[in-house]
């Protein structure tokens, strides 16, 4: 089976961390059988935009074309406007300017279905291209469509629906995001399929490989990119509860952005400079590796369409904390495998944290039952198994 993927988060030379998740699908859905190629847009940084930002340089360095492990991918250029200056033609500008693209591919590389990931652009795009080639489409919705894009306005709304209405399946990467549009016509085209984590980083399940020698300290790990939705802030007001009574507390965040100024201020004002790190970003494998060393994973997240960074946690034997009515609420089986909390609740939060902190047998017990959870359900071998067979039924 041959596919393409539309999407305008994937790797490259500008950024090798750019959606990973789309990336590692991909790989997955080689590994079984299928032959993938990428069509990944990005914005068109003519001078002088080139020098004004290492953002549009970065974006005027990537080539045309490349090759990423064995799948080739293909970096069409298309307008883009800046600070979202009419999104709701955004599919439409980029479905215009990839189209020679897909077309050339098309000559040599007869794919059989065209995948696109996020609806508005990619999948918007996606239509265009396909008018002609009238092939089966399905559209991943990773959060952002239901979670945002639909409520910046009637004309994105429209776009986004236009979309899901005339694509062939929907998959979204929880039962949440499925639930946002569950009372719309094309809900009926829905298929939850989870993301994934690569196997092997799945931490060996034993009890004697998790048990390890007594610690000074308790430490607590985030890891996200630093938005207010995430709620860092909430984990903070916790350990400002909790830090007279467990003097052993640790909490260190990996990752940046937007808010982390906010957060550094919170910290000074909560008395917190003695227990809290920032530790920055962080490439992918190194973040892994660092998880292992932790104790707990909390991130009380609010908006959250699923949360790769909780299966990773998890996949380290971390008893991990997340919030009730969100993606994650799919894999976590409250009190077995991980906690949910309640949204936006501290008292809820500091309930779970003094719990898992004088109970490190059931830390332990928590984290076996959640790597084995991950082994069960959550790779990217498994997700592309049921990817290929979604492909299977439309084509």
């Amino acid at each position: 089976m041959k596919v393409l993927i539309i999407s305008h988060m994937y790797p490259s030379n500008f950024n090798n961390m750019a959606g990973i998740f789309v990336y590692e699908q991909a790989r997955a859905l080689v590994r079984n059988g299928c032959e993938v190629k990428v069509v990944s847009p990005v914005p068109w940084a003519p001078f002088p935009l080139k020098n004004m930002s290492a953002k549009w340089k970065g974006y005027s360095n990537i080539p045309y074309k490349d090759k990423i492990g064995s799948i080739d991918v293909y970096y069409p250029r298309y307008l883009e406007f800046p600070r979202g200056i009419l999104f709701n033609r955004s599919g439409y500008f980029m479905g215009k300017c990839i189209t020679s693209t897909v077309k050339q591919i098309y000559k040599k590389f007869k794919f059989d279905v065209i995948h696109s990931n996020v609806a508005l652009p990619d999948g918007y795009s996606a239509i265009i291209v396909n008018r002609n080639l009238k092939l089966p489409h399905v559209v991943t919705i990773h959060g952002q469509d239901f979670q945002n894009t639909i409520y910046r306005n009637k004309k994105c709304k429209q776009a986004v629906f236009k979309v899901l209405n005339r694509v062939d399946r929907i998959i979204t990467v929880s039962t949440k995001l499925g639930n946002i549009v569950a009372q719309e016509n094309f809900y009926k085209k829905v298929r939850v399929i989870h993301n994934g984590i690569d196997e092997k980083i799945i931490k060996c399940n034993s009890e004697d490989n998790l048990n390890e020698e007594k610690k000074d300290k308790i430490k607590i790990l985030s890891v996200s990119n630093l938005k207010k939705t995430k709620g860092i802030q909430i984990n903070l007001e916790a350990i400002s509860k909790l830090k007279d009574k467990y003097k052993n507390i640790q909490y260190d965040i990996i990752g940046s952005g937007e808010f982390e100024s906010a957060l550094k201020n919170l910290v000074k004002k909560l008395n917190l400079g003695k227990i809290v790190n920032f530790l920055g970003s962080m490439e992918h494998s190194k973040v892994i590796e660092n998880m292992s060393q932790y104790d707990i994973f909390s991130l009380p997240s609010y908006n959250e369409g699923f949360g790769v960074a909780y299966i990773e946690a998890m996949s380290q034997g971390l008893p991990v904390i997340g919030v009730k009515g969100e993606g994650i609420e799919d894999a976590i089986e409250h009190g077995y495998n991980g906690f949910l909390v309640k949204r936006k609740d501290v008292d809820s939060l500091v309930s779970v944290l003094s719990y898992l902190i004088e109970n490190e047998k059931k830390r332990m017990e928590i984290g076996i039952n959640a790597i084995d959870t991950v082994k069960r359900y959550f790779t990217w071998d498994k997700n592309a198994k049921e990817v290929i067979k979604l492909y299977n039924e439309i084509i």
